[in-house]
């Protein structure tokens, strides 16, 4: 199964794409896509979604796997991003690619085996996991083949995971 993952942001969107099959994994693609802070913010989300939609019409994968939103506590940070997340589930939805959510816990889960551990343990985890030399760069990227993993590890219980509405 062809899988996305995002790591859903405005500044840094972080993506992975991975092939995992027979309980295995084959690294796809990774990467970072990034908005500038000066740019109106309308095309931030329009260069966001673009993007997004380009990378599915590129790697057709069968699902996209999103990360939940976390709670900022600056709220019109949380508000931005939230928006953005949108521009993300916008461009799976469009495409008509089933969509998945998990949380960082899940995600942590998945991937460590302990819901709260910290950022360099999934990491490594995930550069374990697909057989990399090095941990994958910027971090988001990392993050985002994270929940394509989570997403590949939770494929029998994934109809729970499955975004129906809101």
């Amino acid at each position: 199964m062809l899988i996305l993952g995002m790591d859903p942001g405005l500044a840094i969107s972080g993506y992975g794409i991975i092939n995992y099959t027979g309980n295995k994994f084959e690294i796809i693609k990774y990467g970072a896509i990034t908005t500038e802070s000066d740019e109106d913010f309308p095309k931030r989300l329009k260069h966001i979604y673009d993007s997004y939609i380009s990378i599915i019409d590129m790697y057709k994968p069968e699902a996209v796997a999103i990360e939940e939103l976390f709670y900022n506590k600056n709220a019109k940070t949380a508000m931005a991003i939230a928006q953005a997340r949108g521009v993300h589930l916008l461009a799976a939805e469009n495409k008509k690619i089933p969509l998945y959510e998990y949380t960082p816990l899940q995600i942590k889960q998945g991937i460590v085996g302990y819901g709260r551990a910290e950022k360099r343990q999934v990491q490594e985890m995930v550069r374990v996991l697909l057989n990399l030399k090095e941990i994958p760069k910027p971090d988001d990227a990392a993050d985002g083949l994270a929940v394509a993993i989570c997403h590949a590890h939770c494929l029998k219980f994934a109809h729970k995971f499955r975004i129906i509405k809101y």
